[in-house]
């Protein structure tokens, strides 16, 4: 794979991933707000918690996916990777 292709894969995956947090982030805020109210039973709110600690792991497991992708060595042109 090209240096100019990996790049354009990496924008595409971190584009994809910063989406997928910011999508991840307003249903924790929409979440946060429910539990605000106070209109939520105990059962229901319970729920909630529930739902935002399995969308928190996943907030989680997205940025560390962003973070290796950031980290990961670029490769210098004209080099090529080794199998």
């Amino acid at each position: 794979m090209s240096t100019e292709a990996t790049d354009t894969h990496s924008v595409d995956v971190s584009q994809a991933t910063l989406q997928r947090i910011d999508d991840l982030v307003s249903q924790l805020e929409r979440a946060a707000e429910q539990l605000r109210s106070g209109e939520l039973s105990s059962d229901a709110a319970a729920t909630v918690v529930e739902d935002c600690a399995a969308l928190a792991t996943e907030a989680s497991g997205e940025l560390e996916r962003l973070a290796r992708a950031q980290a990961a060595p670029q490769q210098i042109p004209g080099q090529d990777s080794l199998l």
